[in-house]
């Protein structure tokens, strides 16, 4: 496990990924079950309250298309990195702090700039969004034609 990182290199490294993700036109599907199938149950109970056992079928039908329907949507990665809970920024900015650690930065800014100056670095800090991404939230990615 990597070492904690600080507050403020948090922030500073969420803007860089987020500023990365941008640049890239960088797009993510993320896969989710778990909302889908409580939607499905949800409208299948519903459905038996109004309509008996036929109800409870309509009902689990139509919430597992519902489900179906929104699981796959394409989001911004901005966008879904402004909205991960702070456990999980603190476990994305701790594997890309390994691929900045020998840079010297006072802010955000200064850290974008030295980053997206070295291919090599920008190259390893996107594969570690990519990573987190693919693995981490088992997203399907798309990026700007």
């Amino acid at each position: 496990m990597l070492a904690s990182v600080s507050t403020v290199c948090v922030n500073d490294l969420m803007v860089l990924l987020t500023h990365i993700a941008t640049v890239i036109g960088m797009k993510a599907a993320v896969t989710r079950s778990r909302p889908g199938a409580t939607l499905a149950g949800a409208l299948a109970i519903v459905g038996g309250m109004l309509g008996g056992p036929p109800g409870i079928a309509v009902g689990g039908a139509v919430g597992g298309l519902i489900g179906w329907i929104t699981s796959g949507q394409f989001k911004s990665v901005p966008q879904i990195l402004m909205e991960l809970p702070a456990a999980e920024k603190q476990k994305l900015c701790a594997e890309a702090m390994a691929a900045v650690k020998n840079l010297d930065w006072t802010d955000a800014a200064q850290l974008i700039a030295l980053v997206m100056s070295n291919s090599a670095i920008r190259d390893k800090v996107l594969g570690v969004l990519t990573t987190y991404l693919t693995n981490g939230l088992n997203a399907k990615l798309k990026y700007r034609k």
